[in-house]
């Protein structure tokens, strides 16, 4: 399988930015953020981030794909994760608690910027660790 990581470069941008905006400015934005990976993780081409940088940024720009062998169901996953964990932020701010949903919304922003920087997704590996304990439960 393959997957363009400028696209996920791109979407891991943009959650960075719409959760920080949301962690300093405005709760909601929390949960917009939550709400757009929840949904392209259920509907992957309804992915906003990913259909902006397709049909806006990449003609735009003129950026050729560069498609690399990696799963792309490992990073849905990922987003999958990353959405979840938004949407208890969103909340933790609706049951006054702040606390909670500062600190999770700042660990999505912190591992989005781990792998936009670093190459390394904390959420696939997850994916990966669980598709490893299905096989060796004989549940392929």
């Amino acid at each position: 399988m393959k997957t363009d990581p400028i696209a996920l470069k791109f979407n891991q941008i943009n959650i960075i930015a719409l959760s920080a905006l949301g962690l300093f400015y405005n709760h909601w934005l929390i949960g917009l953020s939550a709400f757009i990976m929840l949904l392209g993780t259920a509907w992957p081409k309804l992915a906003l981030f990913k259909q902006l940088f397709t049909k806006l940024v990449r003609p735009l720009l003129r950026l050729e794909p560069q498609f690399i062998d990696d799963d792309p169901r490992a990073h849905n996953f990922a987003q999958g994760v990353g959405g979840i964990f938004l949407s208890l932020a969103g909340l933790s701010y609706l049951g006054d608690l702040p606390v909670l949903g500062a600190v999770l919304t700042l660990l999505v922003i912190a591992l989005a910027a781990l792998n936009l920087s670093t190459g390394y997704c904390v959420g696939c590996q997850m994916y990966y660790y669980y598709k490893m304990l299905r096989y060796r439960l004989g549940r392929v």
